[in-house]
């Protein structure tokens, strides 16, 4: 029974990379930013204030939107930008850092998922491949119905996602393929 009780602990928190949450705080009020590590700016000229996350250059907007709004919003601040797609564990913490810098009060964002025509099968928007999710116990809860097919994090667990009306306004964060910008300033 203990080497079992120690595999599971082991599984279950093993690599302590991604954050720590205090416990007894509600998502609100959890403070994220202690555990922080925050990515490097992005390095392209001409977006300083945006941050390399993988190999995209994301930046976070406190500018509520709804999933539509927010994606054409986000192509409109950068060349071949979208809502961000997350493939990492480590991804997600810096876009949880980053929400938990800039607007600690509010950290629901929209991610760049959603689920395509009641399918049950979530799509980046961005067109990457889905191969990372790391949902709220219980969701995605209204899979093959029409109510809520977008991702947001930070819904009910900070640090997670949840599916949610496409309608809701949120602030979300933006990203663009920091390679492709690179080389549009070596033109």
């Amino acid at each position: 029974m203990e080497i079992f009780s120690f595999l599971l602990m082991t599984f279950l928190f093993g690599s302590g990379s991604f954050l720590t949450i205090e416990r007894g705080f509600a998502v609100d009020h959890t403070n994220v930013t202690k555990h922080c590590v925050m990515p490097k700016a992005c390095g392209v000229h001409g977006f300083t204030d945006w941050f390399k996350v993988g190999r995209h250059c994301v930046k976070y907007f406190n500018t509520p939107a709804n999933f539509t709004e927010a994606e054409f919003k986000c192509r409109s601040k950068a060349p071949g930008a979208h809502l961000v797609s997350v493939h990492s564990n480590k991804n997600n913490g810096y876009l949880l850092c980053l929400v938990s810098k800039f607007n600690p009060g509010n950290l629901r964002i929209w991610l760049g998922g959603f689920e395509f025509f009641k399918s049950g099968k979530f799509f980046w928007i961005d067109g990457s491949f889905w191969d990372y999710q790391v949902w709220t116990s219980g969701e995605p809860n209204h899979m093959y119905t029409s109510t809520e097919e977008c991702v947001e994090m930070n819904w009910k667990e900070v640090g997670r996602w949840n599916d949610d009306s496409c309608s809701v306004k949120k602030n979300y964060i933006c990203a663009f393929k920091q390679r492709g910008m690179l080389e549009k300033d070596l033109e």
